[in-house]
């Protein structure tokens, strides 16, 4: 803890120095100091278990943060402290993985200019839209998903399962967001340059849809940055160290991840550590 350092260090230190070295102010240093230990030590065997409370119903993926935040909707703590905590509660989150690109570029179909521009930000639902296709491995061979994200609330909007990494599944994800959203004309719809995204079967729904379509550029990961996270955070938080024995396994846990925890529990930094579901419903127009 910090404090804690600095009470060890101040015999050689000036404490107002060692506070601007440690982004803490010395009001709050010396009012630590004159809490009993006793009454710290009673907060901490209080606060624990809130803190388990919140790192359990992140399902084990949330570092100090994110346990903060939820943490704070129940009683009043500081970020450092639910970091000390945690430490010495052994709480870490999972690491991220790396995923391996399933672009097929290779093709004669017509390729959209980049609209987005990597501008990932919006001030209302259904304005833009990024997409992409990612592997889940499983036992009896891949399970290829594709998925749309709504980069207002970071909602996945739609999404397919398939054994094929045709525009068939493509096509269903895009079908699922448009039937649930309805959005209005004018959607930016974003995806890599694959054939999954610019075959004529793809680019029909978009114009039914009355959507720009926009591809990023060739070898750029970041033009599609809001879709390659969402399969980072995936891969970590979902498939266990050992791959599902079945499709069948890894499709009921996918889709238990992104329409239970994903989309409605898990608080995403960018949202002010709401979930995607609760964003839109603070947004939403009366």
């Amino acid at each position: 803890m910090r404090y804690r350092f600095i009470s060890q260090q101040q015999a050689g230190h000036s404490v107002h120095r060692l506070c601007a070295l440690l982004g803490v102010s010395p009001s709050g240093y010396y009012r630590w100091r004159r809490q009993p230990v006793g009454v710290r030590a009673r907060r901490d065997e209080a606060l624990l278990p809130v803190i388990r409370s919140a790192f359990d119903s992140g399902r084990g993926v949330y570092g100090y943060r994110r346990v903060h935040a939820q943490v704070q909707r129940q009683m009043a703590c500081g970020r450092d402290r639910v970091a000390r905590l945690m430490r010495q509660a052994g709480l870490r989150a999972q690491p991220r993985r790396r995923f391996r690109v399933t672009t097929q570029s290779q093709h004669a179909w017509p390729i959209a200019p980049n609209h987005l521009a990597q501008d990932f930000t919006a001030t209302a639902v259904n304005q833009k839209w990024v997409a992409d296709i990612t592997y889940v491995p499983t036992g009896q061979g891949w399970l290829y998903l594709a998925t749309v994200e709504d980069l207002f609330s970071r909602r996945i909007v739609g999404w397919s399962m398939g054994t094929t990494l045709t525009d068939h599944l493509t096509c269903q994800a895009l079908r699922m967001a448009l039937g649930r959203r309805r959005p209005p004309e004018g959607l930016i719809h974003h995806s890599d340059r694959g054939g999954q995204y610019a075959s004529a079967n793809y680019t029909a729904l978009l114009h039914s849809a009355k959507a720009l379509p926009s591809m990023s550029r060739t070898g750029n990961p970041y033009d599609n940055a809001p879709q390659e996270s969402f399969f980072s955070r995936l891969k970590s938080e979902l498939i266990p160290d050992r791959p599902f024995v079945t499709r069948a396994q890894a499709r009921s846990a996918t889709f238990e991840y992104i329409e239970v925890f994903y989309n409605r529990q898990r608080l995403h930094s960018a949202l002010d550590y709401r979930s995607p579901l609760e964003f839109e419903a603070l947004h939403a127009t009366p």
